[in-house]
């Protein structure tokens, strides 16, 4: 299986959005896949994000999306990598180990500080990817939230 992984443009929108909306399922939410491509298009039309797209045989099997931050005691620029997701078929097969080292190579190229991620308490799997990787878990600070109700 020859994987190919590349920066995502607006003509490659209809693929990520498919993908985009299954990775939403996979978090409980229910297919939009309307305003899941409207959502990619604003954020990629206003430069909020970039995307990486991995296609096999020309087909989307994956996709990883890094949003802008900045961190402010070392002044740089900083990449959340706020999504990672592989097509159930292609999991396993090194897809996501490939979109995270794109990932990264994106983040040298921009200079920026590095890449910040989450992930559930049980996605063993993904964690066990993350520290293969060189990824260390925030040891010194506690990350906090706050969401309106929506």
């Amino acid at each position: 299986m020859q994987v190919q992984i590349r920066l995502a443009t607006l003509a490659s929108l209809e693929s990520i959005a498919q993908l985009f909306d299954q990775y939403r399922q996979f978090y409980g939410q229910q297919s939009d896949l309307g305003n899941a491509r409207r959502f990619l298009q604003n954020r990629m039309e206003k430069g909020e994000s970039h995307l990486f797209l991995a296609e096999v045989d020309g087909c989307g099997v994956g996709f990883t999306q890094l949003y802008p931050s900045f961190s402010s005691v070392s002044m740089k620029r900083l990449w959340i990598l706020n999504d990672l997701f592989v097509a159930p078929a292609f999991r396993k097969q090194g897809v996501a180990k490939l979109l995270l080292e794109a990932a990264m190579a994106f983040s040298q190229r921009t200079e920026a500080k590095g890449l910040t991620l989450s992930t559930a308490h049980d996605n063993l799997s993904a964690q066990a990817l993350y520290q293969q990787s060189g990824f260390r878990r925030e040891e010194k600070f506690q990350q906090w939230n706050w969401y309106q109700n929506t």
